[in-house]
């Protein structure tokens, strides 16, 4: 995976001259070209403060980036804490450059660790620190990549190395820009001997620049300027090898006899029968749902059956394909000897609450037991990385085989068959189960999330989680892309509708379109500028059907939202 780290330094690389990196562009050259105090050599002081600077930057976004989610979670911190610290270091250090007598007192204590007179490298490594607590490039997969593994608490040493590479690689044009910003300013100062009153103008425009990144008032420069690395980023980050390594990174948790199964596929799924080794016990279900009185189930009651632990989440309409196979087969086997468990996996924050899973087992006709894994903790047990995801246990308690995803549905019932047999020899199985297979064959839409923490199919905007904003849509719409527009509220997972809120989706090849949607209002839908149905959206968030044709369809859908109506996730068919 050494590649994939070349593979990072260019994707930052990328990301440091695309169009995300114009609101911090002020803030560079104000942070890393005023004076520095007390010193023989400015010129050097000052180059010092500016490696000083990218160092801090760096590390900050580094570590944020790959391991924020995961400290954040664990000491219950909201995850917008350490990007509000990032802006008010930036407001503290544009007041120090107005008022000198301030700023040598936040210098102090840095010099003072260091046993000599201040220079403004140790408070540059702290502006640094604040400025990659607010930098936000334009994510690709391998920032993608990385943000997911923290986000799911599966972040190692190789992801936060990986991180480091792209971070290098952003701050590479940012401190070539403060070089030459450098070179210029000083070729004004020479013009005027009153060179130093450019401070307090320095200060003025650091902190407006933080404001600015706080309500994402630099928007209006992004859209000026739409996608102009968009082809260069998927050169590098789109190509054959770049997407197996990243891949390979995001499921690296898979160890032990799971992964040295025999028989596993390229893809993950076994091709047959095989010997896993003994089944990871539930650990950390924090609710039971379909079991007597809601009680805890463990495979040690369940010794001598067969069993079929599925990991789903509600809302995925991946696992909504599978349910009917899983519904059917629990129907057709459980006399003989067949136990389901679904194991409740929430992606998002809404499938955490218990009512709304149960709400969703009574709509979707699920009656074997569920258990509601809030912490992942069963889906890190089974180094789980796919909704939905099967592993079939035979009744010595050893995982016989593994299935992801979709498909694949009659070879999975002939393993529950034979196990059975196996299970009891003296067995008569009915019929095999005769449930359509509903999985798409042709190329689709990739799952495109509308939340902050993955919003990488947003075409020239960023969002600011809490931060109610006015989006206007570009001229055109690139394919898999979707636009906002008019007032819209995001967070980290789904993206509130305000006053006049739209979305265009350019989708190509698609039966069928499905968005999760909560809150109460209603959703209008146009395809190809034809309105075609309004989605009345009420109760929790679950899985919407917005397109469905017996042929496959592109162009642009658009959605019309009353206010207060929350989207979270498209999928396709």
């Amino acid at each position: 995976m050494l590649g994939l780290l070349v593979i990072g330094f260019f994707a930052g690389l990328i990301a440091g001259v695309s169009p995300c990196i114009l609101p911090i562009l002020p803030v560079v050259l104000v942070g890393w070209s005023t004076p520095v105090e007390g010193v023989t050599n400015e010129k050097s002081a000052k180059r010092r403060r500016a490696l000083a600077v990218v160092s801090g930057l760096v590390v900050s976004f580094s570590i944020i980036t790959a391991l924020g989610s995961v400290i954040l979670s664990s000491l219950g911190l909201p995850q917008d804490l350490l990007r509000n610290v990032g802006i008010a270091l930036l407001i503290i250090f544009g007041v120090g450059l107005i008022w000198p007598q301030l700023g040598h007192l936040i210098e102090r204590p840095f010099a003072r660790l260091a046993g000599r007179a201040p220079t403004g490298t140790r408070s540059g490594f702290v502006l640094g620190l604040g400025l990659g607590l607010v930098f936000v490039p334009c994510a690709g997969p391998v920032l993608a990549a990385i943000s997911v593994l923290g986000a799911r608490h599966h972040a190692s040493f190789f992801s936060l190395l990986l991180s480091f590479c792209f971070g290098i690689g952003a701050a590479t044009p940012l401190f070539a820009v403060a070089l030459a910003g450098d070179r210029l300013i000083e070729r004004n100062r020479r013009l005027s001997t009153k060179s130093r009153k450019l401070r307090p103008v320095a200060g003025v425009l650091l902190i407006a620049m933080a404001l600015a990144i706080t309500f994402n008032a630099a928007n209006v420069l992004q859209r000026d300027l739409p996608g102009y690395t968009q082809s260069l980023q998927h050169w590098v980050e789109g190509n054959h090898y770049t997407v197996k390594e990243l891949r390979q990174l995001q499921h690296q948790s898979t160890t032990g006899s799971l992964a040295a199964c025999e028989g596993v596929a390229a893809n993950g799924e076994m091709n047959g029968l095989s010997e896993c080794g003994v089944a990871p016990d539930f650990q950390g279900i924090t609710a039971w749902l379909n079991t007597p009185k809601d009680r805890p189930l463990s495979l040690s009651q369940l010794k001598g059956k067969v069993v079929l632990v599925d990991f789903w989440t509600y809302s995925c309409i991946n696992c909504q394909r599978t349910l009917p196979h899983v519904e059917a087969w629990y129907q057709r086997y459980h006399s003989y000897g067949l136990d389901i468990v679904g194991v409740e996996a929430p992606e998002f924050a809404f499938e955490h609450v218990v009512s709304n899973v149960a709400a969703a087992d009574k709509t979707l006709g699920v009656k074997y037991p569920v258990a509601i894994d809030d912490n992942l903790d069963t889906w890190s047990a089974y180094a789980n990385e796919y909704w939905p995801a099967e592993y079939l246990i035979g009744g010595n308690g050893v995982i016989r085989h593994v299935s992801y995803g979709e498909g694949n549905y009659a070879n999975d019932e002939q393993f529950i068959r034979t196990l059975l047999r196996q299970a009891n020899l003296s067995v008569v199985l009915p019929p095999a189960t005769n449930v359509a297979d509903l999985t798409p064959t042709e190329a689709t839409n990739p799952e495109t999330y509308l939340g902050t923490e993955r919003s990488s199919y947003l075409q020239a905007e960023t969002m600011t989680d809490g931060v109610t904003q006015t989006f206007s849509p570009p001229s055109a719409l690139s394919t898999d892309m979707y636009d906002l527009a008019g007032s819209w509220t995001p967070s980290s997972q789904d993206i509130i509708a305000g006053k006049n809120a739209s979305l265009n989706l350019q989708f190509s090849g698609d039966h069928d379109i499905y968005l999760v949607l909560g809150g109460k209002g209603s959703v209008n839908v146009a395809v190809n500028g034809v309105v075609t149905k309004t989605v009345p959206v009420t109760g929790f968030p679950t899985l919407y059907t917005l397109l469905s044709s017996p042929s496959a369809q592109s162009g642009v859908m658009t959605l019309s939202f009353t206010p207060g109506v929350q989207a979270y996730d498209f999928t396709f068919g």
